[in-house]
């Protein structure tokens, strides 16, 4: 299942987003600290690089994610340039209360009066950049709600008389190009319901949670998970928890439902869906999907041809 959604309002967030970019100091970036890099939206990364502009990358929903991948991205990232990463939760005060003087150490020739620091807040949709907002002006300036893209238009708005934030709506890019990062972004609930098929979603993240977190699992809905696929644990949830049709079959649409709802909510525990050293694991090996008409990699033509070149 090949994941892709890129509604209209954010092919014209990008490019009101590029003309902004030019104006401010800094970006804030929000990533979802569960799957930092799957979140991280790689036209962000070329508009502030086209600018030069640093980032405060914010590993947000820390209190969701495995404490230890965490770190191990905090590592990756800080090791970046012009980058600083922290993780933290926008739904705890006190961690929210460390972003100003963050942003102002990643762009120290602002910061006064005479020079308000402007911050442009990014993101892709429902990582919490309108928590984020919310939460800095101690007032409600922004729509939160548990579903993606609620964020249509930019905001100006102003934190005391050293600092300018620009919020952005949520963007995604037009072409995802490794399938399991749209489909750990559909788990997240970074993607319209519209684009993704619930059962499908839940059953890849019930066997990624099988190889990372089997104990999670069978803590969670009461039964051994030795032996099973992720189709096996969705029908599983489904008999603990009495989801059935009419008729008496298991409704697994129901169960991946909740499922997935469990995994949003933390029900399920701290987990990560990807690492450093996964990412690096899935750059080294994937391969794109063959394209209707071409040979394939692995022909016998190809195989001469490789003997031959190792021959010279």
């Amino acid at each position: 299942m090949s994941i892709q959604w890129f509604p209209g309002h954010m092919n014209a967030a990008r490019r009101n987003a590029a003309e902004s970019m030019e104006k401010v100091d800094m970006v804030i970036e929000v990533v979802d600290a569960r799957l930092p890099q799957a979140s991280t939206n790689p036209m962000i990364h070329e508009l502030r690089a086209f600018r030069q502009r640093p980032c405060l990358k914010i590993l947000n929903k820390a209190d969701l994610a495995d404490p230890v991948a965490t770190r191990a991205w905090l590592d990756f990232y800080n090791a970046q340039d012009k980058v600083r990463a922290v993780a933290l939760s926008c739904k705890k005060p006190a961690d929210v209360a460390k972003i100003p003087g963050l942003a102002i150490k990643v762009a120290p020739h602002r910061g006064t009066s005479e020079k308000p620091l402007r911050a442009m807040i990014m993101g892709i949709p429902n990582v919490g950049k309108s928590t984020l907002m919310n939460a800095l002006l101690k007032k409600r300036v922004a729509k939160v709600g548990d579903e993606p893209a609620i964020t249509k238009t930019q905001q100006r708005l102003y934190l005391g008389n050293n600092m300018v934030l620009i919020d952005t709506p949520g963007m995604l890019w037009p072409k995802i190009a490794h399938p399991t990062d749209g489909l750990m972004l559909a788990a997240s609930h970074a993607v319209g319901v519209n684009a993704v098929i619930e059962e499908e979603v839940a059953e890849f993240l019930a066997a990624l949670l099988l190889e990372r977190y089997p104990a999670l699992l069978a803590a969670r809905y009461g039964f051994s998970v030795d032996g099973m696929d992720g189709y096996a644990v969705l029908e599983g949830v489904a008999t603990r928890r009495a989801l059935k049709l009419k008729g008496g079959a298991l409704d697994v649409e129901k169960a991946a439902h909740m499922f997935l709802q469990d995994y949003r909510s933390g029900a399920l525990g701290l987990v990560s869906l990807e690492t450093p050293a996964s990412r690096a694991h899935l750059l080294a090996t994937y391969q794109p999907p063959q394209r209707l008409g071409e040979p394939a990699a692995d022909t016998e033509a190809d195989a001469d041809g490789a003997g031959e070149a190792n021959d010279d």
